[in-house]
């Protein structure tokens, strides 16, 4: 006889008795926690909970709770304790049935002793009972992961706000110092060496905006054209990544380069700065998503941004980038800039021994969504790594990057999920990618 069967027999046969069946109010106890008891219930329809307390704390908490079909009192009937383990308590108003432990066993030539008959009960119930178990110990730790990572951010988000406050000065003062040193040294090349004021000025305005694979190029080119050398025109190369080359460049060649690297280093460190500024403020809203966010921003212009500010890190890399055309959205793009900068300064300390190291983006639109992928060629990262790399506490790094803690993907992911975006991450032995979605708005 299968299970359902077994089970449909002994309720007709032992708990159809009206003389054993009564009705509970909402609220109302059918045991009390050590109180007597050689009883074994069935829950014809309703729904009780089993609540244990703590004799030493006094603390209670429920254990069980059984619902239409289910049987309590189990353990006591059967292990003939005599008393009950829990208090049980109607949730709503229910109708349950009983058999004493007196009861005698019937059929008992075709199905055997009480024991015998109720033998399925008592294994279909302690089945229930553990997978319930189980499944209360997933949402217990489900709950307590929840708690944690709540708390770790309430942490978090206190620490970064002293960390903030004692940064702010010292952004402020590179920011102001960096202006007051380009305006005096303006001035004062202008003063002393007039000829050279166009070649500080050309790198203090327009920077570095070329890749590296445009450079080694464009240097090449440079080469062959006006007879140069290659470090000279790979630093030509930088500075007037595409055009004629003015004769007063060639005329003045070193101090021409000269100059204009001065110049782009200093816009470098405003631009720096800068993103300094707008860390300090995505740091300080570490546990918020408070951001101010304009419309008409561009993605491939926050990238190219980022890019700009790691020219010292990618100089060795070979940078492929291919923007799509794109429309434009609504963000931050001290934000993005913030995102974009994370991940590739990750990608460039992936790719610190790789030989030949590349850094390929692509940006598409495509379902109302964009997408960016920033792949690296650098070492692959084993599973367990890429679970946890978004994890606020997780960094592979030693120190340096986000104050140690393993920030700045966590930063990252937070911030691709106040947009309602998606990041996620593969990586094989070829190279590793970041995928990032962003809906159009």
């Amino acid at each position: 006889m299968d299970h359902q069967k077994e089970l449909q027999r002994i309720l007709k046969v032992y708990f159809s008795d009206s003389q054993r069946m009564c009705r509970v109010a909402e609220g109302e106890k059918v045991l009390e926690q050590g109180g007597a008891t050689q009883r074994l219930f069935w829950v014809k329809k309703g729904q009780l909970t089993g609540h244990m307390k703590d004799e030493n704390t006094g603390v209670s908490a429920a254990v069980f709770s059984v619902s239409d079909g289910m049987f309590f009192g189990v353990h006591s009937f059967f292990a003939r304790t005599g008393f009950s383990s829990t208090t049980v308590v109607a949730d709503k108003e229910s109708e349950i049935a009983w058999i004493d432990a007196d009861t005698q066993a019937k059929q008992v030539d075709e199905f055997g002793s009480l024991s015998e008959q109720f033998m399925p009960v008592i294994v279909h119930e302690l089945s229930r009972r553990q997978m319930q178990a189980g499944l209360e110990a997933f949402e217990k730790k489900r709950a307590m992961e929840s708690l944690y990572a709540a708390e770790q951010m309430s942490t978090l988000g206190q620490l970064a706000a002293g960390i903030a406050h004692e940064l702010n000065n010292a952004v402020g003062v590179l920011s102001s110092k960096t202006e007051s040193l380009a305006d005096d040294l303006a001035q004062l090349i202008e003063e002393t060496h007039p000829e050279a004021s166009p070649f500080f000025d050309a790198g203090i305005v327009t920077g570095q905006s070329s890749s590296s694979s445009e450079v080694r190029q464009r240097s090449k080119e440079l080469q062959q054209d006006f007879n140069l050398g290659k470090e000279q025109a790979r630093m030509l190369a930088r500075a007037l990544p595409e055009g004629e080359v003015p004769d007063n460049w060639l005329q003045y060649l070193p101090d021409s380069l000269h100059y204009w690297q001065m110049g782009r280093d200093l816009h470098d460190m405003r631009l720096a700065a800068m993103h300094a500024a707008s860390i300090v403020r995505s740091v300080k809203q570490l546990g918020g998503t408070d951001q101010q966010r304009t419309p008409g921003v561009d993605i491939n212009d926050t990238l190219n941004k980022s890019i700009s500010l790691l020219q010292s890190n990618l100089r060795r890399i070979n940078v492929v980038l291919s923007p799509a055309v794109l429309p434009s959205i609504t963000a931050s793009s001290t934000e993005l800039v913030q995102v974009w900068v994370n991940i590739i300064k990750n990608a460039c300390d992936a790719m610190e021994t790789t030989e030949e190291p590349k850094l390929e983006i692509i940006t598409r639109h495509s379902n109302n969504r964009l997408a960016i992928t920033i792949s690296n060629n650098g070492p692959m990262m084993d599973e367990a790594t890429r679970r946890k790399i978004f994890q606020p506490n997780y960094t592979t790094k030693k120190g340096g990057l986000s104050f140690g803690l393993g920030l700045g993907l966590s930063i990252v992911q937070r911030i691709i999920n106040s947009y309602g975006g998606t990041i996620a991450t593969k990586s094989s032995e070829e190279k590793t990618t970041f995928r990032i979605k962003l809906p159009i708005r």
